[in-house]
Parts: C-alpha cells; structure tokens; sequence
C-alpha cells in the first residue's frame, strides 16, 4: 500500500508569482523577488563563501527537476541546474492574500484561506491599546515592551534587560498576521510565557491575526541574548477540513514533523516530533524507514526561513539548501516502490531583497516515486488533491490531482 511524505521547505521560493507587485517590502513591491535565483546568481559570483564556497551545488533537487520548475516559473538566469529531470517537476501559485505561513500550508493542504487576515500597522505603537491591556493584565504585568514591527533578535537585544527587570513581556510583529511574545525562559518562565500565549490567543483569532507566537530567550544583558528551540506558534484553527482531516477521516495515519501540528492546531494529526531541522531531518528518515503503509508524513523545514531568509543571510541559505540536498540523496533510495515524496514550499523569502519579510513567489512542486515529466503550472491546492489521490482518498478540496 501506498505512504507518502509531502516536506515543505519553508520559504524556498522561485520567483515569478503573477501578483507579486501586490505585496510589498516595506514601500517595495516584491515583483521581481526570486529567492533560489537570486542565491544562485550570489553564490557563482563569490557572494556567499561563508561557510560554504563556489557555485550553489543542489544536484538531488536538480535531477528531481529544480532547475526546471525555476526555469517555468521565471524568466530570471541562474548559474547551474541544468540536470535533465529525472522526477515529475512543476511550478505552484498561490491564490490565498497573504504570504505567510499558515496561507501557505492551509492552502497546500487544500483550503485557501477564506478571509483576509489582521495585519498590524507599522507603526510605533502597533497594536489597539485595548490589545494592549488585555495581554498586560493576562501576563500579569503593568505594560509590554515593544508594540511595534521588528526583528525578534533585534528587539529581544533591545528590551531583554527591561523585560528582565520589568517581567513586562516583549510583543511584537511583522508584515506578517502575527502577534509574537518573546519572554525569557528562567526570569519569565517557559511554561508561563506558553500559557500567556494560549490565553490571548483567541482573542487574537477573534481578529483574525494567524498565529500568536510565543519566543523564548536565555542570556544575560552583558553576554547577549539567544533564541531556543522552545518556540511555539498557536495558531488559528482552519475552518474547514483539510487533507490531514481527508485522511484521518479514512482511516490513514498521519504524521507531523516540525511546525506542521503548530500550523493546523493538531487537526488530523496522530503524530509531532518537533525540534531543530537537523534533529527533524533525523525524524524524517525514521518515517522513510518505519512508517506504516497508507501513511502520510507531512514535515515543514523552518531554517530556510527563520534563520537565514529572515536575516538577509544569502550564505547561510545557501550552505542550508545544500545541506538538504546532501540528506535528500541519502533518503531518496530509501523510498519504497509506492512511496511518494513531495517537497514543495510555502512562500518566498529572499535573502538579497530589501526588508525582512517574506516575498511573494512561486514555489516548486517536486515528485519522486510517480515517474518523470512536467506537471507544468500548477497550483498549490492541487498538492492536497495529488496526495489524496495518491494514497486512494477523495479529494474534498478545490485543487485537481497532477498525477
């Protein structure tokens, strides 16, 4: 019988979405953005040899057909990717109004989001004073730091030693619908910066803001502060099955890895193992190897995203793509006859554009174990529809399957 993995490689964008002068980097639209392009061209010109160095090397994702899909999706050159396909290869857009996170994978998962979401002004403050009070008075504080737009290290560099000295939490935001607090894990306490967020976070998707975001941090003042692993995102819950649901509903069994049990509120899920994408690379060769037949397996890789699209770091993108295709080919001969591996994304992130926030792109569609050729231009609720028809589900979604 049939598994398969479907793996989103957050943020790994290839350019060209047909609305991307729509959404906006600050004052700059993102027509033009090309996340995997853009490092390509960075990485042959010398631009990314920390860590790493030389052309950007992606040889597992280029024989899946990478290089391809980037090719349909944009008239951009890149250096390199030019294997002939050896897998089903494609382009997916998107039709959900954001570019964020939850848009993506509800969308992937068969259910564009049916409203448009809360967005804070950038502005200083950002947030209702009502807002304000509430979260306050639930923290159990006299106020909160930040209320504004801003880069979670740079704002926990910021106000880490009020918040310290204080116990009023750091709230923040982005271009993003989320409502972030960062808090530090001995002085505030995890578990009372985890039930801070889960008590204001209906409030929030009252609101209609996506996700409230709790960030942990340790350090001191005079050493720095560092983000953990702890992060836990709460988001809203979707309002409609989605393909986790289509298959539990069947009686298959699904499995998280990563952010995936954060991003659907555990709604079809029988399984999460969580931790940094090394440790979760680790979780997804165990499922390769030991999950059960008709299974899906369904792993969000956040690095890309959170570590190095975020902060403008065109090296640190680059070494971890790399790092994902060495493990890609160690896992690609492991699948079994019936298996189907998927790996798409979410969103763009470009690492050379102005900003912080995400862009708005195309994302590639990958298959390997369903015979080669293009799947063409596609879009990302037909994800949801190729893997239910994959594993012998109905689709109950809008998207058709490419298989």
């Amino acid at each position: 019988m049939a598994r398969a993995f479907l793996v989103v490689m957050d943020s790994v964008g290839i350019g060209g979405a047909p609305d991307a002068s729509a959404f906006f980097n600050g004052d700059l639209p993102d027509l033009g953005a090309n996340t995997l392009a853009h490092i390509a061209q960075a990485c042959a010109a010398g631009r990314a040899e920390t860590g790493r160095s030389g052309p950007l090397q992606l040889p597992n994702l280029d024989r899946l057909g990478l290089g391809a899909a980037m090719r349909l999706a944009s008239p951009q050159p890149f250096p390199g990717l030019t294997a002939p396909p050896e897998g089903r290869w494609g382009a997916a857009t998107e039709v959900s109004q954001g570019k964020d996170t939850p848009s993506g994978h509800w969308e992937l998962a068969g259910l564009p989001v049916p409203w448009d979401w809360c967005f804070f002004p950038d502005t200083t403050p950002a947030f209702p004073a009502e807002l304000v009070e509430y979260v306050a008075q639930t923290a159990g504080a006299d106020g909160i730091l930040g209320n504004c737009h801003a880069s979670g290290t740079e704002i926990i560099a910021r106000h880490g030693a009020a918040h310290m000295r204080t116990g009023q939490p750091i709230c923040y935001t982005s271009a993003d619908s989320v409502f972030q607090i960062a808090a530090h894990e001995e002085s505030f306490g995890l578990d009372r910066l985890l039930a801070l967020c889960e008590a204001v976070a209906p409030r929030l998707h009252a609101m209609k803001v996506g996700r409230v975001i709790a960030r942990p941090f340790t350090g001191r003042p005079e050493a720095g502060f560092s983000r953990t692993s702890n992060r836990r995102d709460f988001a809203i819950q979707p309002p409609a099955p989605v393909l986790t649901n289509w298959l539990q509903e069947d009686g298959h069994r699904v499995h998280a890895i990563g952010k995936i049990g954060d991003i659907f509120s555990m709604q079809g899920i029988d399984s999460l193992q969580k931790g940094p994408d090394v440790q979760l690379m680790q979780h997804l060769a165990r499922s390769i190897e030991g999950a059960e037949a008709g299974s899906l397996t369904f792993a969000n890789f956040v690095e890309f995203d959170s570590l190095y699209g975020h902060r403008r770091d065109i090296a640190g993108y680059a070494r971890a793509l790399e790092w994902l295709d060495a493990e890609l080919g160690k896992l690609l001969p492991r699948l079994r006859p019936d298996d189907m591996l998927l790996l798409t994304a979410d969103h763009g992130n470009d690492p050379s554009w102005p900003g912080t926030d995400h862009t708005r792109e195309q994302v590639p569609v990958l298959v390997a174990g369903c015979g080669t050729g293009s799947l063409g231009a596609c879009r990302f609720v037909d994800v949801a529809a190729s893997v239910a028809a994959h594993l012998g589900v109905d689709n109950r979604g809008p998207g058709q399957s490419f298989l």
